[in-house]
C-alpha cells in the first residue's frame, strides 16, 4: 500500500511538472488561459502562470453527496459583500450568465452584505430552498461553519471562490477556485520595483482583516521587496478594509503622519482609488509624486492608468462563472477535483492600459 501510495504522488508530481511546462510554452488550454490569450491580443500581460491545479483531488464518491445533472438541478450562490465593488458585481454576474448558459433548471442568488451572521443564514436558507449545490464567495476564512455543516447534513456540495476557507477540502468543501494571492503580491511587488527603480518610502493599504486574501497579498509583496529592493523601505501598513472610502481615510491620515511616503501598495483597485483622491486633495500628483500599485483590474483603474495617475494594476479575475459550472459538471462526471484550482490573471501598465482597456471589468 505505502509503495502504491509513493508512486500515485510522484505520477501527480510528474504531471504537474509536465503540466506547468506545457503553460510555459504556450501549449497549454484552459478557459482560463484562453481568456489570457484573448485579452492579450488586446495588448494585456498574462499572468506568469495560466489556470493551474494543486492539492489532493476530491471526487463524489469520496465527498459522499448523490450525483446530480446541473440542469435538473438547484443551484446556490452566496456573495459576501456589497455589489458596490466592481469586481463583486462582475463576479455575480458571471455566475448568473454561466448558470443560463449551462441551463441550470433554478438559480438562488443572495448578497450578506458584508455581514457573516447574514452569510450563514442566506446558505442555510437556500438550502431549505432546496439547494442542491452551492458556489460560495466567503466573506471571512473563519466562521462559515454552522453553514458548512448544514451543506453536509444534505449532503450538498460546497465551491468556495476568490477566498479559502480554514476548512478541511473534500470534507467542509470540495475546492477553492481563486488567484494565488501571494503570486498577486509579488506581482505587484515587481510592478513597484520597476515604477520606483527600487527606491523610496511604501505604504500598504491593507485588505479586510480574517481572510486569506489580505494575508497572502501582504506576505507576496513584503517578502519580494526584502528578496529584490531594499531600498524600498515600508513605512506603515494599515487597513482600509477593501473598501474606497476607508482607504482615502487612510491616506489622509498617512499623508499628515508619513508626510514622506513616495509610493502605495493597494490590495485592491477601489482603495488604491481613494487614496488618489487624497493624494488630489492634498496637492500631490498620484502616478508621478506618489507611485501607486494596487490589485483587481477594475475599468476605473486601468482608466487612472491611462491618466497617468495609476502605475500598475494587477488583475484579480472575477469571472468565476464559467470555471465553477465547468468544475461542477467534472465533479458529478465522476473526476477529482484538485483541492485549489487557480485561475489565471493579467497585468496593467503605462505600456498596455489604453489598449486593454475594454478588458477591465
Amino acid at each position: 500500500m505505502m509503495i502504491q501510495r509513493r508512486t500515485r504522488t510522484l505520477a501527480v508530481a510528474c504531471l504537474l511538472a509536465a503540466t506547468a511546462t506545457l503553460a510555459a510554452s504556450g501549449c497549454s488550454k484552459s478557459e482560463g488561459s484562453d481568456n489570457a490569450s484573448a485579452d492579450s491580443s488586446q495588448g494585456a500581460q498574462a499572468a506568469k502562470s495560466p489556470e493551474t491545479s494543486s492539492g489532493s483531488g476530491c471526487s463524489l464518491q469520496t465527498y459522499g453527496s448523490p450525483k446530480l445533472d446541473l440542469k435538473d438541478a438547484v443551484v446556490g450562490f452566496s456573495q459576501s459583500e456589497k455589489e458596490a465593488n466592481p469586481f463583486r458585481i462582475a463576479e455575480t454576474q458571471s455566475i448568473k450568465d454561466e448558470a443560463k448558459k449551462v441551463g441550470v433548471k433554478k438559480l438562488l442568488t443572495t448578497n450578506a452584505q458584508s455581514q457573516l451572521s447574514k452569510q450563514i443564514s442566506d446558505i442555510q436558507d437556500m438550502l431549505s430552498q432546496g439547494a442542491q449545490f452551492l458556489i460560495v464567495a466567503p466573506l471571512n476564512s473563519d466562521g462559515l461553519e454552522p453553514a458548512l455543516k448544514a451543506a453536509a447534513a444534505k449532503k450538498v456540495p460546497v465551491l468556495t471562490i476568490d477566498r479559502k476557507l480554514n476548512s478541511t477540502a473534500c470534507k467542509d468543501y470540495v475546492a477553492f477556485l481563486g488567484s494565488d494571492f501571494v503570486e498577486q503580491g509579488k506581482r505587484a511587488a515587481d510592478a513597484m520595483i520597476k515604477t520606483t527603480s527600487g527606491k523610496g518610502k511604501v505604504a500598504i493599504l491593507l485588505g479586510a482583516s480574517g481572510n486569506n486574501v489580505t494575508t497572502d497579498r501582504t506576505k507576496g509583496f513584503v517578502d519580494q521587496l526584502k528578496a529584490k529592493a531594499p531600498g524600498l523601505e515600508i513605512v506603515a501598513q494599515q487597513t482600509g478594509e477593501f473598501a474606497r472610502d476607508k482607504g482615502q481615510q487612510v491616506m489622509e491620515q498617512l499623508i499628515q503622519s508619513k508626510p514622506d511616503i513616495t509610493a502605495v501598495y493597494a490590495e485592491n483597485d477601489e482603495m488604491g482609488l481613494g487614496a488618489v483622491t487624497a493624494l488630489k486633495a492634498a496637492g500631490k500628483k498620484p502616478g508621478k509624486d506618489v507611485k501607486i500599485v494596487s490589485v483587481d483590474g477594475t475599468r476605473n483603474a486601468v482608466q487612472a492608468l491611462v491618466n497617468g495617475e495609476y502605475n500598475a494594476v494587477i488583475e484579480s479575475n472575477p469571472r468565476f462563472g464559467p470555471l465553477a459550472f465547468a468544475t461542477a459538471q467534472k465533479f458529478y462526471g465522476g473526476e477529482e477535483i484538485p483541492e485549489n484550482v487557480i485561475i489565471s490573471d493579467r497585468a496593467y501598465d503605462e505600456t498596455n492600459a489604453k489598449a486593454s482597456l475594454g478588458g477591465a471589468f
